[in-house]
């Protein structure tokens, strides 16, 4: 009998894994949305809502052998998984990977994809609208969101308002350094060192005028609360021996492991396992991930293998400001404008989604 594979959540670690799988195991793919959402292309897609029909990409074509069932997950088990409607799953090895959520309109949340679609074009008429937009939190989101405006509508006053000293200090300071000198030659206006003190939603851009710990305001036709994403960990925290980290990440073991449950694991977003909550930290713990379940399939102990390595402070680190501009952190060194755009900032890796969930590239 084939080992038994139930993988919940179709975001950057649920496709590519039951994609790798599905020849040599009988997969599950449990998502109850019937599009995948491709995160860095939202951000984009504010300005320019005409990539939303390769940004929010149908899973219909992802998988030949495996299933995907379009359904909520209950709870979650050593047998399997437990749906909503109360249809059990069995499974002899299980992935939690439920992401994280964030303000909208840059991730689902949830809702449907009609939702989605739909926030986006009421977010946008809201921009085209706006001739003074103040962005609040400084993360990836954040500052690429601010690029993006600031090259798509340059004749915006965008502001963008951060609680740390700089951008990402923790990364290289040149990576900050860059990224700042070349927003405020886009006009964006930067704010460290402070706190949004009113902010009217933490996850629905607003109108109002920004009242800020400095004591000053900023009048604002739109404002963006993107203060950092949160784990979607509700499913795992019930589980035994399940430890809340940070930004409601479940904690897990040298194997991936977020409970005393043997065969469960959790990846992505959704696990604190020393990554950041970024794709490129996503790929590396999908590769260890197809390595050790094929081994384990193929009758090794999971505890003999080699146990996940994070990427640590090396981990490359991408930041497009718009589609021309940006800096990243490769490692050893801090790109700029060239490699940034030629890694993510043109194409913001639409081709590879498109074509690894079967749609034109």
């Amino acid at each position: 009998m084939p080992h038994r594979i139930a993988i919940i959540g179709g975001g950057y670690v649920g496709i590519e894994l039951a994609k790798s799988l599905e020849n040599i195991a009988e997969v599950t793919l449990i998502e109850q949305n019937s599009h995948f959402v491709h995160a860095p292309a939202m951000v984009r897609a504010v300005v320019d809502p005409s990539i939303l029909a390769r940004a929010l990409i149908p899973y219909d074509t992802l998988l030949q052998r495996g299933r995907i069932v379009r359904a909520v997950a209950q709870s979650v088990s050593e047998t399997g998984v437990t749906l909503a409607s109360g249809e059990e799953i069995a499974a002899d090895h299980i992935i939690v990977a439920t992401g994280s959520h964030n303000a909208v309109p840059f991730k689902s949340n949830g809702g449907d994809i009609e939702r989605l679609r739909a926030a986006n074009a009421r977010v946008h008429d809201q921009l085209v609208a706006a001739k003074t937009v103040a962005i609040v939190g400084a993360g990836a989101v954040g500052t690429e969101l601010a690029g993006e405006i600031a090259h798509a509508f340059p004749e915006k006053s965008v502001h963008l308002v951060s609680s740390e000293s700089d951008l990402f200090p923790q990364h290289p300071a040149k990576l900050g350094r860059a990224l700042t000198a070349k927003l405020q030659a886009s006009g964006v206006s930067l704010t460290f060192g402070v706190r949004a003190q009113n902010l009217q939603s933490l996850t629905e851009p607003f109108a109002g005028t920004l009242s800020l710990s400095n004591g000053t305001e900023i009048a604002s036709d739109l404002v963006f609360p993107v203060i950092g994403s949160k784990a979607s960990s509700s499913l795992l925290q019930s589980l035994p021996g399940a430890q809340l980290g940070q930004a409601e990440r479940i904690k897990t073991d040298a194997w991936m492991r977020p409970s005393q449950l043997r065969n469960v694991f959790a990846a992505g977003d959704v696990a604190e396992a020393g990554d950041a909550m970024t794709i490129v930290s996503a790929s590396r713990q999908i590769s260890w991930l197809k390595k050790t379940l094929k081994a384990v399939i193929a009758g090794k102990n999971l505890e003999d293998l080699k146990p996940y390595t994070p990427w640590g402070p090396k981990a490359p680190f991408l930041v497009p400001l718009g589609p021309k501009i940006g800096n990243s952190f490769l490692g050893a060194f801090t790109a700029g404008d060239f490699l940034t755009r030629k890694l993510k900032g043109t194409d913001l890796f639409l081709s590879k989604y498109n074509k690894l969930l079967g749609r034109d590239a």
